[in-house]
């Protein structure tokens, strides 16, 4: 198995549409127990893939390496969320083993805050 291509993620790169307008991010997976959830970032007929990741996830296969970890608690301890690009999409990795609804509501709503927008502007379809 080959290891994923990380790079930090700018938001300031990230598509101006984000801060325009409502943005809607539906999963493509469950999100519950989930150490991956695939996603989509949308607004009319633009769109970005986007999916949230458990950075201490370690089984079956380790999520990330202590180099990205570290960042991640950092951000989320100063009320922010780590994006890195991960395999060309965007990602929020955050803390923890597993994803749970609450916690990628907060992931969402802390990528609001990174590109500018109140989080009342971002809509999120679920998949239980």
């Amino acid at each position: 198995m080959t290891r994923p291509v990380i790079g930090e993620a700018d938001p300031f790169e990230l598509p101006e549409w984000l801060g325009l307008g409502e943005v809607e991010w539906t999963t493509t997976a469950p999100v519950a127990g989930a150490g991956t959830v695939t996603g989509r970032l949308s607004q009319g007929t633009q769109s970005l893939p986007a999916d949230l990741l458990a950075a201490d996830r370690a089984y079956p296969v380790i999520s990330l390496g202590e180099e990205w970890r570290t960042p991640a608690h950092q951000a989320w301890t100063h009320g922010e969320v780590l994006l890195l690009e991960v395999d060309g999409r965007l990602t929020l990795a955050v803390p923890g083993h597993a994803l749970t609804v609450d916690l990628t509501l907060e992931a969402l709503r802390r990528l609001a805050r990174a590109v500018g927008v109140p989080p009342h502007r971002f809509v999120v379809a679920l998949r239980l």
